[in-house]
């Protein structure tokens, strides 16, 4: 339940990424930028065109990634549609360039970070981000920020060079926060096992717990002997077998 919650939040904060740059008649990367371009030049709805886009990749995910992750990026996408489907509902605004650019990048940024740690992503190049970190390390900020730079390329016709060099801002920001909450993620302290050898039970077949108590013994620290006491010496307590002396 909570990994849902997370899901969902993490798919409200780049909704709200993506309406900024959306009003702004900026674009961002993946097929979320891909599709606001061609929504701007064939005058098409975004949800129906983002939903289409996202096909192919999700067959590539449920060849490569598993079910488990294939589905909650499916998930994670429809949910974002029905965010993003509210922008209608909404009064008409026209933040500036720069507030747009800043505040869509944050905003997209930390919602893809947001789905990574929680094993899901937002179809397209997420889903390529997210198989080239799990399969060869690569940092998904640098993949996505490598594939959004060729959309904002395609889109430059659509949106006029001002309008292009802003959206790159925009998506260098957000890459910049997804790198930097995949570092965090990977530097998670991991908790040590320790595995003790016993002699002559490698390949017996078993071990008992009187082996688990005699090996423990084994491996403690020697004790030095106390040293003789003259008697009629204050008495002294030891936590050894003597107790009190």
């Amino acid at each position: 339940m909570r990994k849902f919650a997370n899901i969902v939040f993490g798919c409200m904060v780049t909704a709200i990424g993506l309406l900024f740059l959306k009003h702004t008649h900026a674009v961002t990367g993946g097929t979320a930028g891909l599709s606001l371009s061609l929504s701007y030049l064939m005058n098409l709805p975004f949800t129906a065109l983002f939903l289409a886009i996202n096909i192919p990749f999700f067959l590539f995910s449920a060849l490569t990634m598993g079910r488990s992750f294939t589905l909650y990026s499916a998930g994670s996408v429809l949910i974002l549609t029905l965010f993003t489907g509210v922008d209608s509902l909404l009064p008409a605004f026209e933040p500036s360039n720069l507030m747009g650019a800043v505040l869509g990048g944050m905003g997209i940024g930390l919602g893809v970070s947001i789905l990574f740690a929680n094993n899901s992503s937002l179809g397209g190049a997420n889903i390529l981000a997210f198989y080239l970190r799990r399969k060869y390390g690569w940092d998904p900020g640098l993949v996505n920020f490598a594939f959004d730079g060729m959309v904002v390329l395609i889109s430059l016709s659509a949106v006029g060079v001002t309008k292009a060099l802003y959206s790159i801002g925009s998506i260098a920001l957000a890459s910049l926060i997804i790198s930097y909450f995949k570092s965090k993620i990977n530097s998670e302290p991991v908790k040590e096992i320790k595995t003790y050898a016993i002699p002559g039970k490698a390949h017996s077949g078993g071990v008992t717990l009187a082996d688990l108590h005699a090996a423990d013994d084994e491996l403690q620290p020697a004790q030095a002997p106390l040293a003789e006491v003259p008697a009629g010496s204050p008495a002294l307590y030891t936590d050894g077998p003597e107790g009190l002396r």
